[in-house]
Formats: structure tokens, sequence, C-alpha cells
């Protein structure tokens, strides 16, 4: 779901004065949550079977979910941050999917880094345009920034080693491949030939990232994060949680073209609501999908005696 560029004035001076200068004191939810930093290479290596068995369990007693995913048309990644290690798991976790304005969070990371490099200026105009680009989902505001990074080296960052978030020998991941217009230029990703491309195992991977403060710096990551919390749109997961469970903190970027539906979050909450959850859909009730999708993963993860 995308709405058009709104004028700065939506964005209060306070939201930009914590944005230019509040990163170095971290964000709200270190004062619930104590993040650990893990060392843990790649999601494809660090698998829990415990955790794979039951998420395929649950998939395929809903007849419809199983077809989808025998057909590649569905695709979930969970990574559940309780405990003492995190335990990761996916089905049709590298395969690449349409994921329409998912991969925005792919121009955040680019414009962090050219922050940090020095080729874009961290002004309070570009701060809130990627936050329009991730909050409302602004397609303008993400066509906007793609012409001040430029699509080559957005995707060139995500291809850099200590990124690696498309991974050509790895099913791919991330990619854009046209601004957020109509008319315009296109470069497919090299696997599929998708404009606007994610897996869910890298999407996981990016907010595993984050969460242990690996994307460029710790502050860097917090800087991504405070952009990446609060959605304005309410649906599919965001929806979800609202229902049962409205003080959660979220971390969030969805999409939303037609019949192709995504979603992605970082989940912090009280006592054990602590997880990233990836998911795609290709289906014309998509969005009511994912809305199951995630209490089904919650009552996985939840320990028996909550």
């Amino acid at each position: 779901m995308t709405t058009p560029l709104k004028s700065y004035s939506r964005m209060s001076k306070h939201l930009i004065l914590i944005l230019l200068l509040g990163f170095s004191v971290g964000l709200t939810y270190a004062d619930s949550f104590t993040r650990v930093i893990y060392d843990w290479g790649p999601l494809y290596q660090n698998r829990d079977g415990s955790l794979q068995a039951q998420i395929s369990k649950e998939i395929n007693t809903v007849t419809l979910w199983k077809n989808l995913v025998k057909r590649k048309k569905m695709a979930i990644g969970i990574v559940d941050l309780n405990g003492a290690s995190p335990r990761f798991a996916s089905i049709n976790g590298d395969t690449m999917i349409y994921a329409a304005s998912l991969p925005k969070i792919a121009i955040l990371l680019a414009a962090v880094y050219s922050f940090e490099e020095g080729t874009l200026e961290e002004s309070p105009e570009n701060l809130a345009l990627l936050k329009d680009m991730i909050a409302v989902s602004s397609n303008s505001a993400a066509s906007r920034m793609i012409d001040l990074i430029g699509m080559e080296k957005i995707n060139a960052i995500l291809q850099m080693p200590e990124f690696l978030l498309y991974d050509k020998q790895n099913g791919g991941g991330l990619w854009v491949g046209k601004p957020y217009a109509k008319n315009t230029n296109r470069i497919g990703d090299p696997l599929k030939n998708i404009s606007h491309a994610a897996n869910a195992n890298q999407v996981c991977r990016l907010y595993y990232m984050l969460h242990t403060g690996k994307v460029i710096s710790p502050q860097r990551s917090e800087q991504m994060l405070e952009i990446l919390k609060d959605p304005l749109i309410d649906h599919k997961f965001v929806k979800a949680l609202h229902q049962f469970a409205p003080e959660a903190l979220m971390f969030r970027k969805s999409g939303t073209w037609k019949h192709w539906h995504a979603d992605s979050v970082m989940v912090r909450g009280k006592v054990w609501r602590n997880y990233i959850l990836v998911a795609f859909v290709e289906h014309k009730n998509g969005e009511a999908i994912l809305q199951k999708i995630l209490p089904t993963i919650e009552n996985i993860i939840r320990p028996r005696s909550t």
C-alpha cells in the first residue's frame, strides 16, 4: 500500500530532532529488552530443526497454505529472539518473490550507508523523506531517494561483502530495480529478473543485523530502527498485533501490489514476544492470510506456561 508524499509538516519538530540527535542514547525498547550480541553466521547455516518442524506442521494443517507453499506462492521466515540464542526457521526462505514496497527497506539501508560515507546529506528533508518512505510507504519519497542515491549504487551496496543482502549463490535477496513510479527504467535482479524483489531469509537477516547493531555501526543500526519504528499503516501484521498485543513495539515494512502481499516486522513485547517475522503471499486474499500467519507463529514460539 502506498500513499502520496505528504508535506514535511506531518513530521513534528520533535521527531526530526530525535532523528538528528537522539541515536546516541539508544532506542526506547532498550529499557525493556536487553539486546544480546550473538556471533551468528548466515541464517541458512543456523536453522533450528525443532522450530522448522513446528512451523512446517502448522502450515500443512491449512490446505490453502500448504498448496501455496508447494507452488512457491508463499514464503515465511522467523527468528525467535527469546532464550540464550536465536532460533531460525523458514519455508521457501530462499525463493525470490515480487515484494512491492517491502524492498524500500533496502533504500533505507543505502541512504544511511550514504550518510555515513558523506555522499548523501543527512538533512531534515532527507530524514523526513525516509520516514515517509517507511511509515506510510510513500512511492514519491522512495523514488526521490533512488534519484539521490542512484539505483545501481543501492544494489551494489546490497551485494557488498559486509551486507550480502543480495547473494546470487544463495537465492538472491533484496533488490531495487525500478523507481516507484510509472514509465521508468527497469533493471531486474540477476536471478529472476524481478524489479522489486526479496526473499524471506535475507529480510530476516537484515532485521537480525539491525537487532545486533551490525549494520554499519550500532549507532547507524539504531538510526534505521528508529525510522522503522511505529508504522502508520494498520494492516497485515500490524493489524493482527493491534488486536491482541497493542503495547508491543514494532519495527516494520510491508508491501502490496495487486495479489502480491508482503510483510516484515521485528517485535518487542513483554516476557516472550521478541521475534522477527517475514512472510510473502501471492494470492487475492493475501492480506487476510498474513493476519492469520502472525498469531500462528506466535502460538509456536510462546512458552506453554504463558
